[in-house]
């Protein structure tokens, strides 16, 4: 994911300075007298608005949307893209009479995968005294070498500038192409590691959550309807299928799913859960399923080993741009050198696995600089702390969520809870 990411920045790198190039084209084409900050926006603002549709994958509705602002920021007569197969999928301008003596020029052009020049005179025209054409140019749309399609740009001059500006304009869509196909592949990444988190939600857990459910059933009827009614929403909210990503107050409430089930099954004086959560920080969005393994783990290895049980703490705080957020037990821990190479190997033992593909997670969608932080060591429990922007693109909660007041805190900003 890491690569991913980096090559990423590279096409972003690439989509800017192809705006660059593109601007200072236009400028000399157009011999612009305004000023270049004036200029600068107009082409930025025009590269925004094609930008977001290229980024959905070359269909017609993308293209239909698309090329009106590359003909406008190209100022020629006409721009038309085609597909893989050469059809044409959008056209915008004049000359679109011509698009069928263009056919063997976009076939050629895919088959050589190299760009196409086409002179005015070369192609048959009923207008050629008053036809705006003077030439055209057929650039194919490339991504890791596959062609995607092609970009026709039909211009008002001929020769040389036309064919740069319609080099500059196909290498811009490319990268666009390749951005939307890099976002498809780590979506489809992000959504294996939450699959890989769903498998490993224990088995255990839910044949001991519906044993004592079913244990309770003739000697406390009410608490085993409750827990099975907790049990159900446990259940449906981890095992979604929509949305990667959630909010903090709806991964919190299914912490409370989880920890009153585990709590029937160990008795509240083995098992005690502190909250303390700031409320301005449950509207924060954060990957989907990032912190109840967390609260698993702190169960399983480390307070169900521990002679006597203990207790799980779970406290989110604001931190400035950030939500701070941790989930500490006081349990057996463990060897920090045998933690890492657990996390290193966990995709080869299964060890941890859970804390791995959340530290993975946090990478890829913050960044590097919010990999997760783990304190511990043998007998002193264990902290995981995890740092979340508040605002980052493109991440947003997939359901319309409304957060709500975790536990009755009593000074207003924290809960303290037994489970």
């Amino acid at each position: 994911m890491a690569e991913l990411l980096t090559e990423r920045a590279l096409l972003t790198t690439v989509a800017t300075l192809a705006v660059l190039g593109l601007f200072v084209m236009l400028c000399r084409a157009r011999r612009v007298t305004a000023s270049v900050e004036d200029a600068v926006m107009a082409v930025l603002q025009r590269m925004s608005k094609a930008a977001p549709d290229l980024r959905e994958g070359l269909t017609q509705e993308a293209a239909d949307k698309a090329v009106p602002h590359l003909r406008e920021l190209l100022k020629c007569i006409a721009v038309g893209i085609t597909d893989a197969e050469g059809t044409l999928l959008s056209w915008d301008g004049e000359a679109n009479e011509h698009y069928q003596g263009l056919v063997p020029y976009i076939d050629k052009a895919m088959d050589g995968i190299k760009r196409e020049y086409v002179e005015h005179g070369k192609l048959p025209c009923d207008h050629k005294g008053s036809c705006p054409m003077r030439g055209a140019v057929v650039v194919p749309l490339t991504v890791e070498g596959r062609i995607e399609g092609t970009l026709i740009v039909v211009g008002a001059i001929s020769g040389k500038r036309l064919i740069r500006m319609a080099d500059e304009a196909a290498r811009y869509v490319s990268t666009q192409l390749e951005l939307a196909e890099l976002q498809r592949s780590r979506q489809q990444l992000a959504q294996a590691e939450v699959k890989a988190l769903r498998a490993q939600i224990s088995p255990h857990f839910i044949y001991n959550a519906l044993n004592t459910i079913s244990s309770l059933i003739r000697t406390d009827p009410e608490h085993a309807r409750e827990l099975l009614l907790d049990f159900a929403e446990f259940t449906r909210y981890s095992f979604r299928t929509n949305g990667l990503f959630t909010t903090l107050a709806e991964e919190l409430r299914n912490i409370d799913r989880y920890l009153t089930l585990e709590r029937a099954r160990y008795g509240p004086q083995r098992l005690n859960v502190r909250l303390r959560i700031a409320p301005e920080v449950l509207p924060v969005v954060v990957p989907f399923l990032v912190l109840q393994p967390l609260v698993e783990n702190a169960v399983r290895h480390g307070l169900a080993k521990k002679p006597g049980g203990g207790t799980v703490t779970v406290a989110a705080e604001d931190h400035g741009t950030e939500a701070l957020i941790s989930v500490e037990d006081d349990g057996v821990g463990m060897d920090p050198d045998r933690l890492f190479d657990d996390l290193k190997d966990s995709h080869k033992t299964g060890a941890h696995v859970g804390l791995g593909n959340i530290n993975d997670r946090m990478r890829s969608v913050f960044g590097d600089e919010y990999a997760l932080t783990v304190e511990t060591a043998p007998d002193a429990g264990m902290k995981v702390i995890l740092r979340v922007p508040k605002f980052s693109p493109g991440v947003r909660p997939s359901l319309s969520m409304v957060p709500e007041e975790i536990g009755e805190p009593s000074d207003g900003q924290h809960s303290t809870a037994s489970v």
